[in-house]
């Protein structure tokens, strides 16, 4: 079997690019639709998620989010500012201090749960369960493939899980697609 040219993978990375590209304004607009009748926008709503589970310094939401810290300070101070989130000593760093929800922040995020279910469930009727589940295991792959060749950190080292956005994560009847080869090609900007 003859390898693809230049320009044949040069082809398929602007196209996952570009694919990537309005992928992320579906969800970014789908987000901010979700996260509306919470009183919270979808930038919000992701820093929220990223610190449901435990505190974290701005630093570390922005590593596990593949965005610049300096997003993530105006988001989280305004959410701080709001009283949906609060920041506490870091026991490890005097200086960076850690970023958590409120209980009104929680109360907040748990209200987006049920669109945010109904969703999950349409596209897993429209996709199927495990197309679904290798769609995610590509995506996955395609990021850490991205950190690899570009040198960067590796973002997926400390990234949050669609559990971490306090939603809950895949029941366990959605099986893992079968391991094989994977064509190449979130989690959502601020």
């Amino acid at each position: 079997m003859r390898e693809p040219s230049v320009r044949a993978r040069q082809d398929l990375l602007s196209r996952t690019a570009l694919g990537v590209f309005r992928l992320n304004g579906q969800f970014l607009s789908v987000s901010e639709e979700l996260a509306r009748p919470a009183g919270l926008t979808a930038a919000w709503w992701q820093v929220l998620g990223a610190v449901l589970h435990e505190p974290l310094p701005v630093a570390g939401i922005a590593r596990a989010m593949g965005i610049t810290r300096q997003s993530v300070q105006r988001i989280a101070d305004l959410l701080a500012e709001k009283e949906l989130a609060e920041y506490v000593p870091n026991p490890a760093h005097r200086r960076a201090k850690l970023l958590r929800p409120t209980e009104a922040g929680r109360a907040a995020v748990a209200r987006i749960g049920p669109g945010h279910a109904s969703l999950a469930a349409r596209l897993a009727e429209e996709l199927g369960d495990a197309a679904f589940a290798e769609t995610v295991r590509v995506l996955e792959r395609l990021s850490s493939a991205l950190d690899t060749v570009s040198g960067l950190p590796d973002s997926g080292s400390d990234s949050y899980s669609g559990s971490d956005l306090g939603l809950g994560s895949a029941p366990a009847s959605v099986p893992d697609p079968a391991p094989g080869p994977v064509p190449p090609s979130g989690p959502v900007g601020a």
